[in-house]
């Protein structure tokens, strides 16, 4: 780090650099920190976007006293401001291994996961389809579409997907159901993605022979606003039509096929189908916009049904099919047609009917096999638990989505002269990400998708590999990736708009570089092909000038005070609400810290994700040969200094607890109180506001939970040391955070377990059980379990207990109420929060397998 610094200063001394200038001080900076270790055609991509004559991502900077850069906002008409300005390198996402048959094997998908159901491919403007149908609810027909995290469906979910080509979904209405099919087959076809399939099952979920009317509602949607032709027989449909077609530049021309198999010829006539058309750019609406046409046609002919009309030059079309709860329904999607009528008989008989079911079933085959080869459970298990596992994987990879769009960043207005808006928007993106709740979180979370990768690379490395550089090439010129993505109409859809704006100030948690790291372990335990091995090596050494760069971020703009101090930024210091101010920023949202934020703070669990990193960042030079490079950090001091267990002590270990806190100026002696205000037109209220009864001050934090045994996860502790015997009784110790369903996110014993944090926000991180938490913890007792040491029995004993309790409860939860949930009551193991979480919760997976990272 010297000889960098030395440099670096020494070219800015004999440097004067224009406001003009082409070459501006900053690309000379990443210059001459990247280039002696990118390859020489890494070199000339890089030269080329700093000699480029578009000026656009080129600004004036200015230089902090202690040596970091800092923004400037320079003439906007000419350059764009830092924080929106993308990282001048070469994205990682334009790699040779994610182009060609990968790109076009992944080009379709259920990539909609904040829908029921719905395919769409990885592009911009996609031609989108989706499932929506009528449900009756308080005596007025429901229109289900977009996920809903409530308890009017029993339950839905993915049971089987394998993250390319296939996947099956089951939803439980209260009387019937639907199971949702997807496949795709590129035998015969010319279009790009080949073609794909649909399978609607409709089944009778109560205990009589009735076969009930269903208005299922398949739609398909022309992102791009190209026109769509209406199928010739839509409305004279009984066995197989032509719904829809049209022309488009990825797939050529294209065909959307429908074919019914009622379970019994006697009910051929109880298919009907009608149709409406829209010509609108808004799909999120959608239901809205048939509930008002059914609405109207009711109100004329006492039917429920669509209008069959059909607006001018309509891009999207929607196909209402009335059928009973007795029935399948075959939904084929053929591209590039330019062959004779016989072959595309011959397609389309492939995608339907009997050869669909050999194809479905071939591939439900394949997952299970994938599955027991992946994981290799089938033999430790009970059925009930394969299932959950299988629901764990299937959930997962069935939530990857694709979003494109502009996220909001947060600027202050003194710097937007102009504007009225207090936000810039980042360049336009894509991103192909797991997500962590389909009905409540289907949009991309930076520190979540670390743990997802944990379960995917096992699955498939290139799925991960790709995400993964999805996410880095999201970094803007300072190494800085905004912590949440809400990319597109149908993401900004299903987020409080409180939420949609990103901080710049603000990081979040580093869980890529777990990911990385595993990945480096799996290559030396030989996990990997040599094809999958080299890809990864191709994959680290692009990637390892901007995980350099996001190191970079962390290590100047989360630093503390102290050397070898971190803390999370973005806690609110003058709120009168909270009652103890939150740090989004660590992930752990509400979790009790310093009850007055300031710069003094030390905060334990970041300086634990530091040196995860710096000792990441070491492993990927030492593993790649790049000792011998210019990067900006000196990984191997920092990692050393962020291990040191005598100064981790001294600065977060409190002998009176035995356990690690956080640092900063505190008291206990604050509360919520109600309080009488004035607002408009004298009108008076009462509100809870926050009030400090006691002077805070300069201490360490008596809040233990989580937080506390972050050196504990990351493996600081000696093996023979007492502390080590401290932090396991802690874990164990019901008093504490010991349960029969999992370990609590904050003791029993803290003074805010369990506290609304205000009037309105319900305790989060202050008691309920987390499996990514937990998971962490686990590892680490797997860990201490297995080196020598005088702990290592006890280590045992409590990982098995954790572990049998955490897998006893999840699958318990899951017999009971369909779903994998978000976190798990803290006195009843009831699963709360969001359904579906099949974000980090899918983790026990990993924990039924005892798959565990390395540090």
């Amino acid at each position: 780090m010297g000889y960098y610094n030395d440099q670096f200063q020494a070219r800015r001394r004999s440097l004067v650099v224009g406001q003009n200038s082409k070459v501006h001080l900053l690309c000379l900076v990443f210059l001459l920190s990247f280039l002696s270790f990118t390859d020489h055609s890494h070199s000339s991509t890089l030269l080329n976007l700093l000699y480029s004559n578009n000026e656009t991502h080129m600004m004036t900077t200015g230089f902090s006293p202690s040596g970091g850069i800092k923004p400037l906002f320079g003439d906007e008409s000419q350059s764009s401001p830092r924080v929106i300005t993308p990282f001048p390198s070469p994205k990682l996402t334009d790699l040779p291994m994610f182009q060609d048959d990968h790109k076009e094997s992944l080009y379709w998908g259920t990539y909609r996961p904040q829908v029921y159901f719905g395919v769409r491919a990885r592009t911009p403007k996609s031609l989108v389809a989706g499932l929506m149908w009528l449900v009756t609810k308080d005596g007025k027909p429901v229109m289900r579409h977009f996920c809903e995290n409530s308890e009017d469906l029993k339950s839905f979910g993915w049971r089987e997907h394998n993250g390319r080509d296939f996947g099956r979904q089951e939803l439980l209405e209260q009387d019937m159901i639907l199971e949702t099919s997807f496949v795709k087959s590129k035998e015969g076809s010319h279009g790009y993605g080949g073609d794909w399939s649909i399978r609607i099952n409709v089944k009778n979920m109560l205990n009589d022979e009735e076969n009930r009317t269903v208005h299922l509602f398949f739609y398909l949607a022309d992102e791009g606003g190209n026109g769509v032709n209406l199928g010739k027989d839509v409305l004279g449909l009984k066995e197989s039509s032509v719904l829809a077609s049209g022309s488009r530049q990825d797939v050529g021309n294209w065909q959307m096929h429908l074919k019914s198999e009622l379970c019994s010829s006697l009910l051929q006539n109880h298919l009907e189908t009608h149709y409406c058309g829209f010509k609108t750019p808004d799909i999120v609406n959608l239901s809205d916009l048939v509930q008002q046409n059914l609405a109207v046609q009711e109100g004329k002919s006492g039917r429920l049904q669509l209008s069959d009309t059909s607006e001018d030059s309509s891009n999207i079309y929607v196909f209402q099919i009335s059928t009973t709860t007795q029935s399948t329904i075959d939904v084929a999607f053929v591209s590039g047609i330019r062959e004779e009528t016989s072959n595309m008989e011959k397609r389309i008989m492939s995608l339907t009917g009997s050869l669909l079911s050999s194809l479905l079933a071939d591939k439900h085959i394949a997952f299970n096999a994938k599955f027991k080869d992946c994981f290799n459970l089938s033999e430790k298990l009970d059925p009930e638990t394969l299932v959950v596992g299988k629901a764990a994987i299937g959930n997962m990879l069935g939530g990857i989505g694709y979003f494109y769009g502009q996220s909001k960043i947060h600027v202050p207005r003194s710097d937007l002269a102009k504007s009225e808006d207090d936000f810039l928007l980042y360049w336009p993106a894509e991103l192909y990400t797991a997500v962590p709740s389909r009905p409540v979180f289907p949009r991309g979370f930076l520190w979540d998708e670390g743990f997802h990768q944990l379960l995917i690379w096992r699955w498939d490395v290139h799925i991960t590999l790709e995400i993964v550089g999805n996410w880095l090439d999201l970094m803007n010129i300072d190494g800085w990736i905004p912590r949440e993505q809400i990319l597109g109409d149908e993401a900004l859809s299903k987020i409080p708009k409180q939420y949609v704006v990103q901080y710049p100030s603000n990081g979040n948690p580093p869980t890529l570089l777990l990911v990385i790291r595993d990945l480096i372990d799996g290559i030396r335990a030989e996990k990997f092909n040599e094809v999958e091995r080299d890809e990864i090596l191709s994959f680290l050494d692009r990637a390892f000038v901007r995980l350099d760069a996001w190191f970079k971020w962390f290590n100047t703009s989360q630093i503390g005070k102290e050397k070898g101090s971190y803390y999370w930024h973005g806690r609110d210091n003058i709120t009168t609400k909270q009652l103890n101010p939150q740090s989004l920023s660590s992930g752990l949202d509400d979790y009790p810290r310093a009850s007055h934020p300031n710069e003094d703070e030390r905060h334990v669990d970041l300086r634990c994700w530091m040196y995860l990193a710096a000792d990441c960042m070491n492993s990927i030079q030492e593993f790649m040969g790049k000792k011998d490079i210019l990067v900006t950090e000196d990984y191997s001091s920092i990692a050393k200094l962020l291990s040191d267990f005598t100064l981790l002590n001294q600065m977060h270990y409190d002998d009176d607890h035995g356990a690690y806190l956080d640092f900063g100026n505190h008291t206990e002696d604050v509360r919520l109180i109600w309080k009488e205000v004035t607002g408009v037109d004298d009108h008076l209220s009462r509100e809870l506001v926050r009030e400090t009864f006691g002077r805070p001050e300069l201490r360490l934090v008596p809040h233990i939970g989580y937080v506390s045994f972050f050196p504990f996860m990351f493996r600081i502790i000696p093996a023979d040391s007492p502390i080590l015997d401290k932090q396991l009784d802690l874990i164990s110790n019901r008093s504490i955070v010991w349960s029969d369903y999992g370990l609590l996110s904050l003791a029993k014993t803290s003074s805010l377990y369990m506290k609304y944090n205000t009037e309105d926000e319900a305790p989060y991180w202050r008691g309920a059980i987390w499996m990514n938490m937990n998971y962490m913890i686990l590892s680490s007792l797997h860990h201490y379990s297995k080196v020598d040491g005088p702990y290592s029995s006890k280590a045992r004993t409590i990982y098995e207990e954790l572990r049998s309790n955490l897998i006893r409860n999840v699958v318990r939860n899951y017999d009971q109420t369909g779903y994998i949930w978000e976190h798990y009551d803290q006195t009843k193991g009831t699963g709360e929060g969001a359904r579906v979480f099949t974000g980090w919760s899918a983790l026990i997976l990993l924990i039924m397998s005892e798959e565990y990272p390395l540090f």
